[in-house]
């Protein structure tokens, strides 16, 4: 064909074509089957019931019947797209014999023109019809199986998963950030540290009443399975606590100090019971706010000794270095490449930091609460 032409116009092999078709029906009809058994299970048809059955319905995923269809009208219409492809081929290649016929039987020059010219417009047809079944084709495959989610719809969805750890993680970035202001403008330090000492104690009270959470250092204890879980957990639960202790301690003092100003006022006869609670709320948000100031610079005892002869540059670089450590591990594990290894390794960073820092300055905070508390 191509030696009287000079090229080959409409290149393929039908045969190639027609096979490939057969296996996308084949493997579609195999996913129109598994789609209507996992519909059937899911449907709580009364041909399986029981423990086990409800147990594989509530794991089952409910995207699963639903990417089971799409996959299975994906491959239908591939199938169908690549039949009609195999036809448009024949087809093709029928003109190209005969318009290579016309050019090993020309007698002149035009008579040759003419038929390579028809021979190049079939090729410029073949292209066209190729591009737009290949299209075709790319469609069907981009629904084929769902995509990859991206970097914020996965943090987003990771967030909507598991709103207690998502907590934990904006605390953990909002003690950096409260460390970076500490030398800018230290008002705002101190709101940054209240409000992620609150999200701490949120984080650890939705900890503490989910079930799922509570269940690894249950086992732990009772079954020694101290698996990664239960380090997880415990790691997770001494940060909610320890991350909680600043805010805590503030309110109780300032809780103290409303308190007693409320009494205080309300011990003078004429006082109204509105003038009293004033007196109480004005007390309140003084002593917990100066109260707050003074425990958020309370150093952690070790870190106050190994710096002890260091200069103020470098003590400032590690107040902001050590908690940035929470910072990123929390900010890693949203990341979607992020693996087991990457998890058990912010596990272990998070753990050391918190019995070798967080928890000595949790103490000392508290103490300093305490002593401000007994003053009052």
């Amino acid at each position: 064909m191509t030696e009287a032409l000079g090229f080959d116009p409409a290149p393929g092999s039908p045969p190639a074509v027609l096979a490939l078709a057969a296996k996308l029906r084949t493997s579609a009809g195999s996913l129109g089957e598994a789609s209507r058994v996992v519909d059937a299970l899911v449907s709580r048809s009364e041909s399986w019931q029981g423990e086990a059955a409800t147990a594989f319905r509530a794991a089952l995923s409910e995207d699963l019947p639903r990417y089971l269809r799409s996959a299975h009208d994906s491959l239908a219409e591939a199938a169908r797209r690549l039949t009609s492809w195999h036809d448009t081929l024949v087809a093709h290649q029928t003109l190209a014999t005969r318009y290579a016929s016309l050019a090993a039987s020309a007698t002149t020059p035009d008579h040759l023109a003419d038929a390579r010219r028809l021979a190049r417009e079939l090729a410029a047809q073949h292209a066209s019809d190729a591009r737009r079944v290949a299209d075709a084709l790319d469609s069907a495959t981009d629904r084929l199986a769902p995509k990859e989610p991206g970097v914020l719809e996965s943090i987003w969805r990771e967030v909507v998963e598991d709103p207690a750890d998502a907590l934990s993680n904006l605390s953990a970035v909002l003690g950096v950030v409260s460390a970076g202001l500490a030398f800018v403008c230290p008002p705002a330090a101190l709101a940054v540290m209240l409000v992620g000492s609150g999200l701490s104690l949120a984080a650890l009270t939705m900890h503490a009443s989910d079930p799922k959470f509570r269940k690894p250092l249950k086992d732990g204890f009772t079954k020694a399975e101290f698996d990664a879980d239960f380090w997880k957990s415990s790691v997770t639960l001494l940060g909610d606590t320890l991350g909680s202790v600043p805010g805590v301690a503030a309110v109780a003092t300032g809780a103290k100090a409303g308190v007693g100003a409320t009494r205080a006022a309300m011990a003078v006869p004429e006082t109204s019971a509105l003038s009293g609670l004033g007196a109480g709320a004005g007390s309140f948000g003084r002593a917990t706010w100066s109260s707050g100031n003074a425990i958020r610079q309370v150093e952690s005892p070790l870190t106050h000794w190994a710096l002890r002869n260091a200069t103020p540059q470098t003590r400032n670089t590690v107040s902001v270095a050590v908690p940035a450590t929470g910072a990123g591990t929390a900010i890693a594990g949203y990341l979607p490449w992020a693996q087991e290894t990457v998890d058990q390794t912010g596990t272990a960073v998070d753990g050391t930091r918190g019995v070798l820092e967080d928890a000595p300055a949790a103490i000392a905070k508290s103490s300093h609460a305490w002593t401000a508390m007994r003053v009052r």
